[in-house]
């Protein structure tokens, strides 16, 4: 992975380096101009003095001395076109000549003529183009020696620019690095740029997640400890019993005890895995469920538990709705629903699982009533928590299936609801699903 210090350093670096090249283009561009107005101007100048003035042949015109350096050749011709003079010798000159300005290719390459007619004769001042792009590219140098000088000054100050603007991101990764492995309190690195303030709040909130995450497994282990401890020792107890029993009639009662002991359990087991893969998965994969197939799926499986209570459990309403979700936690949610209804039905009574859109929203509900002993209001919210069992409970249970279908509600975003049951007796649970 490259370093962010160096990216920078790198990017700010180049950009300045070529910002200098541009401008320098710009400032040889500018140069050549003025460099080529200027050297107009001489041409212009030079071949008007000569004209206005009678000069002979064999002697050199009278050029500044200064204006030497510049590469003016002046060449005369006869008005039927014999070049009678020139001003020093060139391996390449124009060999025509034209009135005003014009820009002539030879073999020494491009040429700037200026021309002029006097009575008898024909005068033309021309310099090679090279010369004036060698006097932009001195004039651009002198401009842009400073900026070259002062190159490596502007280096070191975006090196140590950039290093202390990195100076709190190195101060963050200190702190996280010290960080013991139980570490999961907030970060609190002290004044941090506005930039690097989403990065802390998201580690903290991911902190927060997994302080939550690390307390559910805690209490629940400590809490599957416990309650495993009593069916073990049941276990033993039984088959103790089993194996003291003197008679055919003793050790099938002993048998039977200890059978339903290792279906209690088993079941109790079953629900702590249940309730350990529940737990709230943000990024768990959602596709869409049909919540009134899955309820009429889930009510067939418990028929026969339903008959061995001789109760009547149906679907009173399933019109088709359909939900994001997991569907084997959505398979989980309903029928600990209508497990639990059957279970504390009163015998021959009556158990309906409705399923129906929300009323004033797109989301779901699901309702399963039944005719059991109820739940005071007062313990409404106690009966969500793990293992909870409600004083003088006769059907056998772990106190988890609430639990488990407040995990799974939570999941999906859902909200659950307790009240009365069928006919003004027992419990009804509402789960509302949003849109």
């Amino acid at each position: 992975m490259s370093s962010l210090r160096a990216r920078l350093l790198a990017w700010l670096l180049g950009g300045v380096i070529a910002v200098g090249a541009v401008g320098g283009f710009i400032v040889y561009r500018n140069a050549l101009r003025e460099a080529s107005d200027f050297f107009d101007y001489h041409l212009r100048q030079t071949a008007l003095v000569l004209r206005d003035e009678p000069v002979e042949y064999q002697l050199s015109p009278r050029i500044p001395a200064p204006d030497a350096s510049y590469d003016f050749v002046v060449q005369v011709w006869s008005l039927d076109g014999v070049r009678v003079y020139r001003s020093r010798p060139h391996a390449s000159l124009p060999q025509a000549t034209t009135l005003g300005f014009a820009t002539v290719e030879t073999r020494e390459g491009r040429w700037r003529v200026f021309g002029v007619q006097a009575e008898t004769r024909f005068i033309q001042v021309a310099q090679p183009m090279s010369v004036r792009q060698e006097r932009a590219a001195e004039l651009a140098l002198e401009t842009l020696k400073p900026f070259a000088l002062l190159l490596p000054a502007l280096a070191l100050l975006i090196w140590f620019v950039v290093g202390h603007a990195l100076k709190p991101l190195q101060g963050l990764t200190a702190l996280v690095k010290a960080r013991r492995v139980d570490g999961l309190e907030p970060l609190t690195p002290g004044k941090l740029p506005e930039e690097v303030g989403p990065l802390v709040g998201a580690l903290n909130d991911l902190l927060g997640r997994l302080r939550a995450a690390l307390g559910r497994e805690r209490a629940f282990v400590a809490d599957a400890a416990h309650e495993l401890r009593t069916p073990l020792t049941a276990l033993h107890l039984q088959l103790g019993t089993l194996t003291r029993a003197t008679s055919e009639s003793e050790r099938q009662a002993a048998l039977g005890t200890l059978t339903e002991g290792v279906q209690r359990a088993i079941r109790l087991i079953e629900q702590m895995l249940a309730l350990a893969r529940q737990e709230p998965r943000p990024d768990a994969p959602r596709e869409p469920v049909r919540l009134d197939e899955l309820a009429r799926e889930v009510v067939t499986g418990l028929v026969p538990l339903a008959d061995l209570k001789h109760v009547d459990l149906g679907v009173e309403a399933g019109a088709p709705v359909t939900v994001p979700g997991e569907p084997d936690a959505l398979h989980t949610l309903l029928r600990n629903l209508v497990d639990n209804a059957v279970r504390y039905s009163a015998e021959a009574g009556r158990v309906d699982v409705a399923v129906e859109p929300a009323q004033g929203s797109r989301g779901a509900r699901v309702v399963v009533r039944d005719q059991g002993p109820g739940i005071d209001p007062q313990e409404y919210e106690r009966v969500f928590d793990r293992f909870y069992r409600r004083p003088g409970t006769s059907q056998p249970g772990s106190g988890l299936g609430l639990a488990i279908v407040k995990a799974v509600a939570d999941a999906h975003g859902a909200t659950v609801q307790l009240g009365g049951g069928l006919e003004g007796k027992g419990l009804g649970v509402t789960v509302t699903f949003p849109p």
